[in-house]
């Protein structure tokens, strides 16, 4: 490093000895998990003046990309509105605004649900329709914090109340608040420490919300009536085991309130009479082992039941049917059986319909069952939601209503922006409602979709995900391009084709993006999760590597025009694969990055630890998910290796991965391998999902996309379109 160059910080080692099952293990960086030391902020700043420093040559590349963002932005603009009773709900963005407005009008014709069109050009201080109601100025909400988020909101079953929840530090921990809509005055009632929003009840008097245990674990159900305090509030439901997390809600039909228990592997429900204020909770079947369930209310030819989801007949779950009451899973009858080729995903229940997200083959679809009015053959029909394109991403969403007649859609890919479409129960007809606009001349058909196949080591077929702009191969059409390669592979979660506004600042320089659906993900159904976690968790590291090569055998790029990213349990794959293959690659960018695997899963107080045995192994009583994690830990795993460049990024309130994880694999990196060029960038005022405010977002991305175009070799390239 030459004398010009602005000299790294070295947070000071500072070891501690742990053994674990014989194994001992140094760890010199893990005071910096002091969180309120000074002497950890203050190194925390040092790393950000660094990376500053260090990133100083790309302040216009930001600028301009903050503009691309800002310019293909419609930024006064609208969500199409949704009927729930006897509104139609929607959301509102302004120019200059970070957050927007939450707005209702009243439904002129009951029988008529097309959704009405709000003026786009409203300015913020009109309606955009005759009788808006705005129900919260998220702008003021947020005015005096550096960061906001709303955790969620819900009007009372009387549409004159709204609960809302909101978090000004980051750390997901919110605060309710009840707003009279009527008076726009809030109410007494004020709840701390709340985890996200919370659920009515079947009348206005009292809701049903949840908290969290020590270990930031929602593990309690409370029902509060209005007009009392938090302190007198009924404990409804408590889980005392540490590996299930507890969520509440309420059926589409408004009959049921729900409390679910879950694990990584099992579940348990418990049901509640929503039209009792006073109701217990009645567990519908008692968990077993392996076996996960959920439930939905139905009404089939007058009668109440349970559509049951459940994997107890194979890995790709079955739809069960239940009468609505507890049952044992013996008793759940098949409407649906298991399909080891179709992995059925969620179930929504209308008045005359049933909703089904499934996937197979790599493709999400959206299947529409007509019901009977026989309870014992209750479907009538059986269709699909299709869309064309092997790439294109459809789900259902955004349909509160038990009794309406349309089913909304949405609809995306790499190169299409999302589209809401209704599709018309009665007719069959699927009607386009908004397709989000994408300014300055945006045209989809000049950019190519593919989808590719990756061989892992082990044989197995990894599809990836790929888009380009048109002719940035070259006149023959096979040059190698710039690949800014993403990855996840965890939890089941499924990184299904999507289209990024801030993508097009890479795509139009003549860069490629493109997905790798590692094993861990749900992509290719529960089986593909199943193979890339616990012992095989290196399935997904191996097929992301794969990927890599692939696309360099393929003749798509070069190693060192390779850049991968990823975040969260993400971080942790671009980590190890950063030890394990940093030849393959020419840059890493990890974020929030879960990077000290060992440390987190040998420490039982840490939020998420416990539940996530079932994910990661539990190194404290098994040695060999002690060797297997400590095998592949990032943190553990620094050498003296020639990696190419990392950026490392994370946020000092995150309570799911917390700061000290990049940190100290930073600090070892820099100690380890001194000719590895490593920043860290830290959020000081927000939490796992980054910065608030769209504005901020936008600034946020482009620090991140200019440091990837720059290794990428496509810093000084001009943007085409």
């Amino acid at each position: 490093m030459s004398a010009e160059m602005p000299v790294p910080p070295r947070a000071e080692a500072r070891p501690v000895t742990t053994t674990h099952h014989g194994r001992t293990r140094v760890d010199e960086y893990d005071w910096l998990r002091a969180k309120e030391d000074p002497a950890v902020l203050a190194h925390l700043e040092a790393e950000n003046a660094y990376t500053q420093a260090r990133t100083a040559h790309l302040a216009s590349l930001r600028g301009r990309i903050f503009e691309e963002i800002k310019s293909r932005t419609l930024e006064t603009d609208l969500s199409v509105p949704t009927r729930v009773r006897g509104y139609w709900y929607y959301g509102r963005s302004f120019e200059g605004r970070q957050y927007g407005a939450t707005c209702r009008v009243a439904v002129g014709d009951p029988d008529d649900w097309t959704p009405p069109q709000p003026a786009a050009d409203a300015r913020p201080d009109q309606p955009a329709l005759p009788g808006e109601e705005v129900l919260l100025d998220l702008d003021a909400l947020a005015e005096g914090h550096e960061f906001f988020s709303l955790g969620g909101s819900s009007v009372s079953p009387d549409d004159r109340l709204l609960a809302y929840a909101t978090d000004v530090v980051g750390d997901e921990r919110y605060t309710v608040r009840v707003l009279d809509l009527s008076t726009r005055e809030l109410l007494d009632d004020e709840l701390t420490g709340v985890l996200g929003g919370v659920t009515w009840g079947g009348s206005p008097d009292h809701f049903y919300y949840t908290t969290v245990d020590e270990a930031w674990r929602p593990d309690k159900v409370w029902r509060h009536r209005l007009g009392t305090a938090q302190a007198d509030d009924e404990l409804v439901f408590h889980e005392p085991d540490e590996r299930y997390f507890v969520g509440v809600g309420r059926t589409r039909s408004r009959r049921f309130v729900m409390i679910a228990a879950s694990s990584k592997t099992t579940s348990e429900f418990h049901v509640l009479d929503a039209r009792d204020p006073h109701a217990a909770p009645v567990c519908f079947a008692t968990r077993t082992d392996g076996v996960e369930y959920s439930l939905e209310h139905a009404v089939i030819g007058g009668t109440d039941a349970f559509l049951v989801l459940h994997n107890a007949a194979g890995p790709e779950f079955e739809l069960g049917l239940a009468p609505a009451e507890p049952t044992p899973l013996e008793q759940w009858r098949p409407l649906l059986p298991h399909d080891e080729s179709v992995r059925l995903e969620d179930v929504d229940a209308f008045a005359d319909h049933l909703v089904v997200q499934q996937r197979s083959q790599g493709r999400p679809r959206v299947r529409l069952l007509r019901l009977s009015h026989d309870l014992a053959a209750p479907i009538a029909a059986d269709a699909f939601i299709d869309f064309p394109g092997e790439l294109a991403t459809v789900g259902a969403g955004g349909n509160p209503a038990w009794e309406q007649p349309t089913i909304r859609v949405g609809m995306t890919s790499l190169a299409r922006p999302s589209a809401v479409y209704d599709h018309d129960l009665r007719t069959g007809e699927l009607v386009l409602r908004k397709q989000a606009p994408v300014l300055g001349g945006y045209d989809p058909d000049a950019y190519e979709e593919h989808r590719l196949w990756a061989t892992s080591v082990d044989g197995v077929q990894v599809p990836i995900s790929l888009v380009v702009r048109k002719g940035a191969r070259g006149p023959a059409g096979n040059d190698p391009v710039p690949v800014h390669l993403y990855g996840y592979g965890a939890y089941e979660a499924s990184m299904d084709p999507y289209f990024a506004v801030a993508r097009l600042s890479l795509l139009d320089r003549g860069g490629a993006f493109a997905i790798a659906h590692v094993r861990g993900g749900g992509e290719m159904g529960r089986h593909w999760y199943d193979d890339g976690k616990l012992e095989h968790k290196q399935h997904t590291f191996d097929d992301f590597i794969a990927c890599a090569r692939h696309l360099v055998d393929s003749g798509w790029s070069t190693p060192d025009r390779i850049v991968a990213e990823g975040a969260s349990a993400g971080g942790l794959l671009i980590g190890a694969v950063a030890n394990q293959a940093p030849e393959s690659f020419g840059g890493f960018v990890a974020g929030v990055p879960f990077v000290d695997t060992l440390t987190t899963m040998l420490d039982a107080s840490l939020p998420l630890t416990v539940p996530e045995y079932d994910e990661w192994g539990n190194p404290s009583d098994d040695p060999a998910a002690y060797d297997r994690i400590a095998g592949y830990a990032p943190y553990d795993n620094v050498a003296d290796l020639p990696y190419p460049p990392i950026l490392a990024e994370t946020s000092l309130n995150d309570t799911r991965v917390l700061y000290v994880e990049p940190a100290k694999w930073v600090a070892r990196l820099r100690e380890r391998a001194p000719q590895a060029d490593v920043l860290l960038r830290t959020e000081m005022a927000a939490g796992h999902g980054g910065v608030s405010g769209r504005y901020r977002a936008w600034e946020d991305r482009a620090f991140s996309l200019a440091w990837i175009l720059d290794r990428l070799g496509l810093a000084d390239v001009e943007p085409l379109g």
